[in-house]
């Protein structure tokens, strides 16, 4: 068998069955003199088709993106809202389906990433240099062994590490737009079933990007001001068989721009700085014993440290302060699962974890939060019948040194079930799924807008969809949709409770969301070709039912959900040369109830990457924002306009 044939062979069988290329086939390969291929072991493994609805971007593809972090390549999944606030060092979050960001929660090779002070992930401060894919998953991922912690999201990412299969060394450096500078060393090694990598990456950015606001009554052209950044990050991980581990540490300094006025006065300038340092250290272990039972254990800790200083003398608007917030929180889970029959699996585990947060704001007193999670969880496979089904049992208990005292402790039950068909190329799915937030520390107890009598953020998720792919000699296609319904009750706000100058945060809302989510891929090979076309779509009506009193807000948009969005991706590749062309588009959001026509304006982002591979070199050159569009997430925060990157590796 020539070798083409074979990886061809080999790739279209990973791709239908839904797994990477490099978990399903372990291949060595040696040419002798005579041009004879001898395959030492060939090993493929096809999993069944994903009973859960997810979109997954691995390998090739994920590389051949504009993308720098986590929050610019889930912005091509349908269904997904990135917010951002400007400037290259601004928070990122996900929001998938109107749930909110702190219904989403982002996994690490299966560990969670923890906030429990605001319950959030600023995806900015991950890289893509050291991942094999991105995946999200709406609801929760069902594999037969996991933690109970993947079943407490509305939604769930999974970054998973790229496992190294040979020593190398790599040196990256970066010229990009607006004085940003970056540089990359990563060292990797396989040997005698021990592989890892140690990544380092540091980056510098002025962030002085040029914008145009233009509105009804004005019309601004400037400068971004208080917009750099200068990070360190430093990663490494160790791998063997069933064991895994990863080592982070994240610093950085950062400007935190405000919202642009008329005219950009100094005399409005928003100087707030933020300084983060951010470290987790993680192991997971699994294994199986006699083919019918699994073992997954998980450890983490995390230590977080944030400033955030507004004291300077040019804030003249804005209040003054220098807080300090460190957080530590220590994780350790167990799951077990048991196959009685080849179509049964049973899953129980069970989950521990706990949280400090410690500030120096005044009458702020340090909290603990004991967070444990249990789950039985059972899986049906029998023939082309797939039936998944959990209860999530969580029980949080806070304590605190005040004279007021802790939240009352919170236990509840949720259950979900999944069903699943497959016919021939066609699988026909149906989940539901109830799920709570609890309320976030800053939430509860932060400084005069904590309130420690909220209830926790429910969530009920329907989904209806239907899948349907197809592989033939060079091409394999895939399409999938899913409709879907979402009640989210006692959404936590925060509101004005006496006059403008004291907020509280509350029990406030009611939203019922309905959409449609779409995505559809095919890909082509032949010879030294090879094409990709990837597109989604998401229809989405997200409505506030919380007054039906209030004519101004009851059964309207919920703010900054867009109700079209799509996003059409094509890669073509030619031996080492690859040209990526992507367009986003995201429809008008309404911003304010106070005026219904006052929204965000519908935009399309292009994106252009060229790469080339000769030798042991890899050069490419990114333009983004190709037509130079002014836009924002959030009003008055306006996004970088066209900008250009130019990268250049080289690998030993």
């Amino acid at each position: 068998m020539k070798t083409t044939s074979l990886r061809l062979l080999c790739v279209h069988i990973c791709m239908l069955t839904g797994v990477s290329f490099a978990d399903c086939v372990s291949a060595q390969a040696t040419e002798a003199p005579d041009s004879i291929i001898q395959l030492n072991e060939v090993t493929v493994s096809a999993a069944p088709r994903k009973l859960a609805t997810v979109q997954e971007l691995a390998g090739p593809e994920l590389q051949a993106l504009s993308t720098t972090s986590i929050a610019d390549a889930l912005k091509y999944f349908a269904g997904v809202q990135i917010k951002d606030y400007g400037g290259l060092g601004g928070l990122k979050t996900i929001n998938v389906r109107s749930l909110g960001a702190q219904h989403v929660g982002v996994y690490i090779d299966g560990v969670r990433i923890t906030n429990a002070q605001n319950g959030t992930v600023d995806l900015g401060k991950f890289s893509l240099s050291t991942l094999e894919s991105v995946s999200l998953y709406n609801a929760n991922k069902l594999d037969a062994c996991q933690s109970a912690s993947e079943y407490a999201s509305g939604a769930t990412v999974y970054l998973r590490t790229r496992r190294p299969t040979a020593d190398s060394l790599s040196l990256t450096g970066r010229w990009a737009s607006f004085h940003t500078y970056m540089g990359r060393v990563n060292a990797q090694f396989s040997r005698k079933g021990w592989s890892g990598f140690i990544d380092g990456e540091y980056l510098n950015s002025k962030g002085d990007y040029p914008f145009r606001y233009k509105s009804e009554y004005e019309d601004t052209v400037g400068r971004r001001k208080n917009s750099d950044i200068e990070y360190g990050r430093v990663e490494a991980a160790l791998f063997r068989n069933g064991f895994s581990s990863h080592l982070y540490y994240y610093q950085s300094e950062r400007g935190c721009p405000g919202g642009i006025v008329r005219r950009l006065s100094d005399k409005y300038t928003n100087v707030g700085r933020e300084w983060d340092r951010d470290l987790f250290a993680q192991a997971s272990y699994n294994r199986m014993f006699a083919e019918k039972y699994e073992l997954k254990a998980n450890l983490k800790y995390a230590h977080e440290y944030l400033r955030y200083c507004t004291d300077y003398p040019e804030n003249q608007n804005t209040a003054k302060v220098d807080n300090h917030y460190r957080q530590h929180d220590a994780f350790a889970s167990v799951a077990g699962a048991w196959f009685p029959t080849d179509w049964l699996s049973v899953n129980i585990a069970y989950d521990m974890r706990m949280s400090w947060l410690d500030a120096d704001l005044k009458r702020f007193s340090p909290v603990r939060r004991e967070d444990q999670k249990a789950v039985v969880a059972s899986q049906i496979n029998y023939r082309s019948l797939r039936v998944a089904a959990s209860v999530l049992y969580q029980h949080y208990k806070d304590h605190t040194r005040l004279k007021v005292g802790a939240a009352d402790p919170l236990s509840r039950f949720t259950p979900s079930v999944s069903l699943g068909y497959t016919l021939k190329d066609f699988t026909f799915r149906a989940w539901y799924k109830t799920i709570f937030r609890a309320p976030t520390l800053n939430d509860l107890y932060y400084t005069q807008a904590g309130n420690r009598n909220l209830k926790p953020e429910y969530t009920r998720q329907f989904d209806l969809g239907a899948e349907y792919r197809f592989a033939a000699p060079h091409w394999l296609v895939s399409v999938q949709a899913d409709a879907y319904i979402n009640h989210i009750d006692d959404r936590i706000v925060c509101l004005p409770i006496k006059g403008t100058y004291t907020w509280s945060m509350m029990n406030y809302g009611k939203t019922f969301c309905r959409g449609l989510n779409m995505t559809a891929s095919g890909r082509y090979l032949t010879g030294d070709w090879n094409f990709s076309l990837l597109t989604s779509l998401t229809w989405q009506r997200d409505l506030n039912r919380t007054d039906p009193e209030n004519e101004n807000s009851y059964n309207k948009p919920i703010c900054y959900s867009p109700t079209l969005s799509f996003g059409i991706t094509g890669i073509a590749a030619w031996k080492n040369y690859s040209l990526t062309v992507s367009e986003l588009h995201v429809g008008e959001r309404m911003w304010s109830y106070a005026d219904p026509e006052d929204v965000l304006k519908p935009y399309n982002n292009v994106d252009l990457k060229l790469t080339a591979a000769v030798s042991k070199f890899l050069v490419s050159l990114e333009v983004n924002d190709l037509f130079d569009v002014q836009y924002e997430h959030i009003p008055r925060y306006p996004m970088p306009g066209r900008n250009f990157r130019l990268t250049f590796t080289v690998t030993f």
